[in-house]
């Protein structure tokens, strides 16, 4: 439970406020320690932003399924698909797809003239670690995102988790996003057509942190199957990123709410 802990803690952490890149940071080991292989069925409620930088909220109830096999491979809304090749509790590494769900501009005013992004898959790694029993730290490395696919994100994060009590964990992390220009100029970035469109002046942020990220978790197990939690995350943006056009809030705090039930 302790791991599973701290991976929520660790979705919550990696932007919730977006919902395109909430839950999709790092490999998930959804099941306890000394078991090879299960699955959680649930249902996560997500308060944050319309878009990263947007100062204007939204709340979203979506359904979450995840499964991982003794083979190493792993399927699931929030993890993609993808292989773990270590056998080892305190280690994982390995290669996955996950969809980045690109942004609509009928999202918000601020985004109107900017077009939509679309939908694409992002081909990854990831390299997660535990030095001491209650300490993990992730890194993810996600290519593909954006019109050109040619976006690239990564990810490191630490987390440390701890039992209040028989049935109530606590986790707190921290994490960090670098994204090459290529991807913060889909996001963040302004074109001369877009330009044209939008009103705004032209913007070409250069490649380097996105944004750093805290978190806190808190997981009630209800019984030996379902369990409740409710996290927090508090994310600035940094670099280029920051001073984008688009942004009409550089820090925000978002949250989520899931009831799972592990099988």
């Amino acid at each position: 439970m302790k791991r599973v802990s701290f991976f929520l803690a660790a979705a919550a952490m990696s932007g919730t406020c977006t919902f395109a890149h909430a839950q999709f940071d790092f490999n998930r080991r959804i099941t306890p320690p000394g078991v090879q292989e299960g699955g959680r069925a649930g249902v996560v409620m997500l308060i944050g932003r319309e878009y990263q930088g947007s100062d204007e909220s939204r709340v979203r109830v979506v359904p979450s399924l995840e499964y991982q096999w003794r083979n190493g491979f792993f399927a699931g809304v929030g993890s993609g698909v993808g292989y773990n090749a270590s056998s080892r509790p305190d280690l994982s590494y390995g290669v996955r797809v996950t969809p980045e769900f690109g942004r609509q501009e009928r999202r918000s005013q601020a985004l109107r003239g900017l077009g939509d992004i679309a939908p694409q898959f992002d081909f990854g790694a990831f390299f997660n670690f535990s030095p001491a029993r209650d300490v993990t730290l992730s890194s993810s490395l996600r290519f593909g995102s954006g019109s050109g696919r040619d976006g690239l994100v990564l990810d490191l994060g630490a987390g440390w988790s701890t039992s209040l009590s028989p049935s109530v964990l606590l986790g707190l992390g921290a994490a960090a996003s670098w994204a090459n220009a290529a991807y913060l100029q889909e996001f963040f970035g302004i074109d001369a057509n877009q330009a044209v469109r939008s009103g705004y002046a032209p913007y070409a942020p250069k490649a380097g942190i996105r944004d750093a990220r805290v978190s806190a978790s808190v997981v009630y197990r209800i019984d030996a199957t379902w369990s409740l939690t409710g996290s927090v995350t508090y994310s600035e943006l940094q670099g280029d990123a920051r001073t984008s056009p688009i942004v009409r809030e550089t820090g925000t705090t978002s949250a989520l709410v899931a009831l799972s039930y592990s099988f």
